[in-house]
């Protein structure tokens, strides 16, 4: 074995189609979440977006510090506990000194300072609550360092959209760095106003459930969600062959229309990898069905595949969980490559069939089609900034 191999184990999900992968196959199987539903809450004032919430009950370790206490924290706590033997025995192994965090995120605990300053509103006092290490950046990384007794670099990535995807790229590049034996490594996103209405600013969201690719596509629908695996040089059933990012720098917020910057991450992941277009038998899209995104995302595929590959968006599903989406779509291709088949096969792109003559013509997987010996997958993950990602998944 090289030591620069990562293999990732055990992936644990939890988002608007439940908890656990098995509920996210069965959404995709259903073509339908329970958890993506039209919300006030976090709308704009007069609007009900529809957004992807998770249902589940959120628990926390004992003692749970007041500055770690968020409803972010919570859903990492809650979604990684099926990981926790594997931790266990990696602590056992290893020492906690030799394993790391990293964690994508782009809200941490923004919706626990938008209720401190709601309460300011009405009282004139943030309230004994609140404490502003909820809403750092790196807490969910520090917290979950903190709750597993774990000693190794704790980091959180955040490159809005990106930053999960590239939180699976850091985890492999400190192996390879000799920096731990093994890597908590995943992304978690919760909802709240400053996101969902920030996107409605933008003019970025769909008031109906998002269609990727579509000639109506309007926007996305934002989500929740968190995703965790293990990441080590031990065999497993999937390896991380490949990882490319660019950074193309267009745009505060947009991607640069030709999409250049998304296929010089494929084709960087691709060269990692050591493998060609056509050795790839599936690719999961960003497909956040905004104008600009699916538009420079089908033109930069058709270039690096121009023979065509499956490829879907199953953001339909989940909503776009931002700084977690990276991890949750990882894990959507972990579970087609592990031998577990709880998907079935590949994930359909849930739009109205109505393609966009303005694109170039993509192999849209278009009902749930058989795996069919499907050995590698690639995931694209874009953020604000120009920041893009591409993961290569190869079944071990």
């Amino acid at each position: 074995m090289r030591k620069s191999e990562a293999f990732l184990h055990g992936f644990c999900v939890l988002s608007a189609a439940g908890e656990g992968l098995e509920a996210l196959a069965l959404a995709v199987r259903q073509g339908a979440s329970p958890g993506l539903r039209p919300s006030a809450e976090y709308s704009p004032p007069g609007l009900a977006l529809p957004l992807g919430h998770v249902d589940a009950p959120l628990s926390a370790p004992p003692g749970l510090p007041a500055d770690h206490d968020s409803r972010n924290n919570r859903l990492a706590w809650t979604a990684l506990q099926p990981l926790r033997p594997a931790l266990e025995r990696a602590l056992a192994r290893h020492g906690a000194a030799r394993i790391a965090v990293v964690v994508g995120t782009s809200t941490s605990g923004v919706r626990e300072a938008e209720l401190a300053f709601d309460a300011r509103a009405r009282t004139g006092a943030l309230g004994g609550a609140f404490r502003y290490g909820q809403q750092e950046i790196g807490s969910p990384a520090a917290f979950l360092a903190w709750a597993l007794g774990l000693g190794g670099p704790a980091l959180v990535v955040s490159t809005a959209c990106s930053s999960s995807a590239k939180a699976l790229a850091l985890a492999r590049r400190l192996l390879r760095l000799d920096a731990c034996d093994a890597v908590l490594c995943g992304g978690v996103d919760s909802l709240c106003r400053f996101t969902v209405q920030g996107f409605a600013a933008l003019g970025a969201v769909s008031p109906e459930r998002c269609l990727p690719f579509s000639r109506n596509r309007r926007g996305i629908n934002i989500g929740e969600a968190a995703a965790f695996c293990l990441v080590t040089r031990d065999q497993g059933p999937v390896r991380l062959a490949g990882c490319g990012d660019s950074n193309d720098a267009y745009n505060v917020s947009a991607p640069l229309p030709g999409g250049e910057g998304a296929e010089a991450a494929m084709r960087a992941a691709l060269l990692d990898a050591g493998l060609a277009p056509g050795d790839l038998g599936y690719l999961n899209l960003h497909g956040t069905a905004t104008p600009h995104n699916d538009s420079m995302e089908a033109a930069a595929t058709a270039r690096v595949f121009p023979d065509g590959i499956a490829c879907s968006s199953t953001k339909p599903l989940t909503g776009h969980a931002l700084g977690a989406a990276g991890a949750l779509e990882a894990a959507l291709c972990w579970d087609l490559l592990a031998g577990r088949a709880a998907l079935q096969g590949l994930p359909p792109n849930l739009d109205d069939g109505e393609a966009d003559p303005a694109l170039p013509s993509l192999a849209l997987v278009r009902q749930l089609q058989p795996l069919a010996g499907l050995r590698r997958a690639m995931s694209n993950s874009y953020g604000f900034g120009g920041s893009n990602v591409s993961l290569i998944f190869e079944k071990a």
